[in-house]
Order: structure tokens, then sequence, then C-alpha cells
């Protein structure tokens, strides 16, 4: 995950200041030091930093923060608002229109993920904002490009507009917002081309388009990836068009990051939202200050809990929640909780958005995996007889799950201790909440 190494050195010199009884100008300096290096492995411009490191001490001795009760938490939520400052301060949302469809052009270099993140942006206008959505191919240039638009608007059961590859953009732009308008749609996202490097045809190209419909947003897809020369492609795109802002994407990957630091200050550009890995739903508003707190392993607690809101299904969590306190919880509830917590992806980034804990290292994650996987397996392995009353289970029953589950008899005496020790907490529950709801 991009920030991860900047987010483990953050954390670090956070613990450390916030565990001094006494900041003086000599240890303060030293902690400066400390995030000047983080900043600059991460990748971060040279002069991004410079400024940064100047804010802060500043800020330090402008606040007198040296004769504060508890002089290192005040450094740190120095440092914190800093980094919400340079990564854009206000988080920003797209605008929409009202009366009329919202058009939203995509612009970038070829192999920055447009198409795709094209979709992920008409995914995320349905579903979280209740969006009639029409996507447009407007690559004329890459045939494949407007397959892969149409599969992705037929996945997303959204609408998709092409008038192929022998009509120009400029036209294809036109004839899709007259669609648009007279089909009451809420927004258009046109998809352009991208060339290998920046051009004057491309540029000139997506100027023409520019004029032609006058898009509502211009959005730069801009690979985290691409180090600092994401700053040079930002600068020449905005030279040219009037992008209002950009969509950081491969921020999963194992990139430092520092783009993403670096390129709202030097270029004016707030990132509107993030990529985070391949999947269609795997694109984030950016906000700024939860960014900080994840760089500054405080967690992500209110990203957490939307996420939980999208992807688990409140009516199946209280039901269980029912069965659980009325003891008719069983196997295939068990199962169900189990793929409702797996739907928020992978353990490691779900325990980085809380704070205060532990990291989880690979290998441990893995096994975590593979353990749900083989309970997944042993479950399914059951008779639905056996799942709603797992006590049955006797020697000949396990033998007969365990080879058809390809696990061992231990592995289903271990499931069933887990199930029962988890039914035994359910149940005293409601005690202990009368006990002390009741102080």
């Amino acid at each position: 995950m991009a920030f991860e190494s900047l987010s483990d050195r953050m954390s670090s010199i956070m613990r450390k200041l916030r565990g001094q009884s006494r900041l003086t100008e000599a240890n303060m300096e030293e902690m400066l030091r400390e995030i000047r290096t983080a900043l600059l492995e991460a990748d971060v411009n040279f002069k991004v930093v410079k400024e940064f490191t100047t804010r802060v001490r500043d800020q330090a001795i402008g606040q007198e923060v040296l004769k504060k009760v508890s002089p290192g938490q005040m450094f740190v939520k120095i440092v914190h608002d800093e980094i919400v400052a340079l990564l854009g301060a206000d988080q920003c949302e797209l605008t929409f229109v009202a009366h009329r469809p919202t058009l939203i052009m995509m612009v970038g270099l070829q192999g920055s993920g447009k198409t795709t993140t094209a979709g992920k942006l008409a995914r995320l206008m349905k579903r979280k904002l209740a969006k009639k959505v029409l996507l447009v191919a407007g690559d004329v240039y890459r045939p494949a490009a407007i397959d892969q638009l149409e599969t992705i608007a037929k996945q997303l059961e959204v609408d998709f507009f092409s008038l192929g590859t022998e009509v120009s953009p400029v036209e294809i732009a036109l004839k899709a917002m007259k669609k648009a308008n007279e089909e009451k749609y809420d927004a258009v996202i046109l998809d352009t081309a991208g060339r290998l490097q920046i051009d004057e045809k491309l540029m000139q190209e997506l100027v023409d388009i520019e004029t032609a419909v006058r898009p509502d947003e211009e959005l730069l897809l801009m690979d985290a990836m691409a180090g600092q020369e994401a700053v040079n492609v930002a600068k020449a795109f905005h030279e040219k068009l009037r992008i209002t802002g950009m969509i950081m994407s491969k921020l999963d990957g194992d990139s430092r990051g520092g783009a993403a630091l670096s390129i709202k200050h030097l270029t004016g550009i707030p990132i509107k939202y993030i990529g985070v890995g391949e999947k269609l739903e795997d694109l984030e508003v950016f906000y700024p200050e939860r960014m900080a707190d994840r760089i500054l392993g405080m967690g992500d607690v209110v990203s957490l809990v939307e996420k939980v809101q999208e992807e688990v299904d409140e009516k199946s969590m209280k039901k269980a929640a029912s069965k659980m306190m009325n003891g008719s919880f069983d196997l295939n509830d068990m199962l169900a909780q189990m793929e409702q917590i797996r739907r928020l992806g992978p353990l490691g980034k779900i325990l980085k958005m809380i704070p205060g804990m532990p990291k989880i290292t690979d290998e441990d994650q893995e096994k975590a995996n593979i353990q749900l996987k083989k309970t997944k397996a042993i479950i399914q392995s059951m008779t639905p007889r056996e799942r709603k009353n797992p006590e049955i289970l006797k020697n000949s029953r396990k033998l007969r799950i365990a080879r058809g589950s390809g696990t061992e008899p231990q592995d289903i005496n271990k499931l069933l201790n887990q199930f029962e020790q988890m039914k035994k907490m359910m149940k005293e529950m409601p005690a202990m909440a009368k006990k002390y709801g009741n102080k």
C-alpha cells in the first residue's frame, strides 16, 4: 500500500514525540530531521519537504509549543494539520449541475487506467449518489478501449454510448450530450484518448472537446507510481486545459506516495478520488484529513464505518445478532458473518483503519485467509441438518466432512470449539448489558 513505509516511519516518530516530557529546540530539530528524511524517502518533492518542515518549525515556535504542558501532543497536531494542508486542506467532491447533465471529461496518459477508472466513477455515482449515468467512449484510436468500456457498462448496468472509431471525438461528445439532455441523465462520463507521452495532437484534441461541450469537471488521472514525473505531467495538462481535479490511481501499489503529497502543493489541482485496487469498487473519495490520519498511524475509523455501511447487509447482521441473543445462532449464520467480513477487504487493510491496532504481517494475513477458506470448506461440506445442529457431529460424520473439505478431524473440532465459545459469549451479552446498563 502506498504510504506504508512512510506511515511506519511517521508513526514511530509520532510515538517518540508523544513520549517527550519536555520538548526542547534540540530534540525538536532532531524530530524534524527524521520527518524530513521520511518524506524524502517517500519521494516527496524536495522543495515541498523544505517548505513543510519550515512551516512546522515556525508554528511550533510561534505557538510556544516548547512551554506547553503536553508539548509532544501539540507538535503532533501541528504536523498533522500541515500534512492536511499539503494534501489539499478541504476535501473536494465533484460539483453536480442542477437541471441538466453534468459532463465529466477524463484525461491522462495512455496506460494510466482511464477507461477502468471511468467505470469506477460510474459505479460510485450510481451506487453512492443514486445518479443516472451515461458512459461515453471517446477514444477513437483504440477499438479495445471502446469494447472495454462497453463491457464495464454492462457489468455495472449503466448506459453506454459510442459512435465507433470513424467519428471525431468532438462529434461523439456533442451527440452524447444531446442524448443525455433528451433522456434526462444526471451525469455523463467521457473517456478520452491518451498518449504514451504528452504531444500537441493529444492536447489540441482535448482543447477542441473542451471548447465544443464545456465539461463541468475535467479530471486528470495520475499514476501514483509515476513519482515526481507526475507533477510535470499534471502541470503540462493544466497549462492547456481547465483541470478541475485529479484522480490518483494505484495507491494500493508499492509506490512511495510522494506524488500525492507533492502534487496539490505544486500544481494547485485538488485530488478528488483515489484508486486503491483493480476492482470497480476500488475507488474512494479523497479526504485529506483521513489520509493524514493514516500517514501518522492514527487509523481511519470514519472510512471503515462507511465501508461497513456500504458492503455489509444490515438486515442480515441484525438477524444474526437476534439469533445470537436468543441462542438459535448456527453454523450457517457463522459462515454468513464471515463472508460479510471478507467483503470488507484484506484484514491488514481493515486493521490499519483502527487506531492503536498492531500491524499485521503478510504472513499472518495469509494464515488468516487460509483459515477462513478452511472454515468455509468445512461448513460447506456439512449437510443442512449438521449446520443447524452441530451437536450431532460424531466421529463418523467428522471423518466424512474432513474428507469432503480436504481437512483433518481436529480442524473440525477446533471450528466447533470456536463456535461454542461464540455462542456462550453471545448468551452472556444480554446479562452483561443489563448489569452495566444499570450502573
